[in-house]
């Protein structure tokens, strides 16, 4: 249980933790999966090399031990953590793992005489506490999938029913169910979890959903990283009438109930679940202001589907903006990067509107500042990030 003096003492930490959370994270990782093994498919070895899972992991710490008083403050990142464990199938006998690694790695990062063992029990109760929260809010998830139509628990195999190229970098794959029953419905904006086997190893990642829900398949749309294993692994093996286990939808990032004019800006792949969530906004009525950058005409996907829709409803303005405009390809609306004057311009007048944005991080970063300036309220932008949740500001 955490106690008073339990709280006190992680309070205390916090300097050290602005200090050297990252450090402390990175070994944290490497004891983690040096004595659970087992674990090291639920993490995307990329995000390992490249720093931003330590990174992420270092902030989520730092904003715990930040508020242990008013777990409340948590909200959003704690709801962002319960989704993605759900959609990786976290479950509960992992966390011990996770416990016994974070407190060997403070006691042999920070030292003996720092990491007393006053300091690693308080850390251990707050570490319980934490876990017990993440836990029951998942098994609640779990319960509540499998319960649902169309729903299950655990992996559920999916057959490749059609795969088809969408731009240079992105390939959609629609998904069918080999026991041929229906699927449970999901909200746009939400992702699946992917469970696969390459070369000989398992691993896990998520994918937004791209396509409004039916009942009978689900969609995703994949970009082929620059050296990535597993969307490497489905643009090259992965063909119509294979299969793939699938773990029930989750997230967070969907539209709010309303009646303001909805702004959807992604950047990239970010367009995938803009996608779904433009098919159930024009059901709405609203105004739609539909904004996407990229890098060339080449990269830029589903732009037919994209025009298609703008021509059938009037309600829909569509504005594209390439970094470069190569010869040969689509033109854009305007060139160079999305920067606050030329998003001022495609924003309705009014700026009393419901924001939704995702892309590359420095993207995500200048929106969220472009829109800040222009006058969108805080509690009107919304955002979602693809591998480890990291703060914008």
């Amino acid at each position: 249980m955490l106690s008073t003096e339990h709280r006190a003492i992680v309070t205390a930490t916090v300097p050290i933790l602005e200090q050297g959370g990252e450090a402390l994270t990175r070994h944290f990782y490497q004891i983690l999966f040096a004595d659970f093994p087992q674990v090291k498919p639920f993490f995307n070895q990329a995000h390992q090399h490249s720093g931003e899972q330590q990174r992420a992991l270092a902030n989520g710490i730092l904003m715990y031990a930040r508020n242990i008083e008013r777990l409340e403050a948590l909200g959003p990142l704690a709801t962002s953590i319960v989704n993605k464990h759900v959609a990786l199938q976290i479950q509960a006998e992992h966390y011990p793992m996770v416990g016994a690694s974070l407190l060997k790695a403070i006691r042999e990062v920070l030292g003996a005489e720092v990491a007393s063992d006053a300091v690693l029990e308080a850390w251990g109760a707050a570490y319980g506490q934490l876990a017990d929260i993440l836990i029951g809010a998942e098994g609640k998830a779990y319960q509540e999938a499998a319960a649902a139509k169309g729903g299950w628990h655990g992996a559920r195999p999916f057959i490749v029913a059609d795969k088809r190229v969408e731009s240079d970098e992105i390939t959609t794959f629609v998904l069918r169910p080999a026991d041929g029953q229906a699927v449970m419905d999901f909200t746009p904006g939400q992702y699946l979890g992917v469970r696969l086997m390459v070369d000989g190893q398992e691993q896990r990642r998520q994918y937004s959903l791209s396509a409004a829900p039916n009942g009978q398949t689900y969609q995703i749309s994949v970009k082929r990283e620059a050296g990535g294993k597993v969307s490497g692994f489905l643009h090259e093996q992965v063909q119509a009438g294979d299969t793939v286990d699938l773990f029930p939808p989750s997230g967070a990032f969907t539209l709010a109930a309303g009646s303001r004019p909805i702004v959807l800006i992604s950047g990239g792949v970010g367009i995938t679940p803009t996608l779904a969530m433009l098919e159930q906004a024009l059901h709405s009525g609203r105004e739609i202001r539909f904004i996407h950058a990229a890098r060339h005409g080449g990269v830029h996907a589903f732009r037919a589907q994209i025009d298609a829709l703008a021509e059938r409803h009037p309600q829909l303005k569509r504005h594209y903006i390439y970094a470069e405009q190569r010869d040969g390809q689509p033109a854009a609306d305007a060139v160079g990067l999305l920067g606050k004057e030329q998003l001022g311009d495609w924003l309705p007048a009014s700026r009393d509107v419901d924001a939704y944005f995702l892309g590359p991080l420095p993207f995500m970063q200048a929106v969220k500042r472009s829109l800040r300036e222009l006058g969108v309220p805080d509690g009107q932008t919304y955002y979602e990030f693809f591998g480890p949740a990291k703060a914008l500001d």
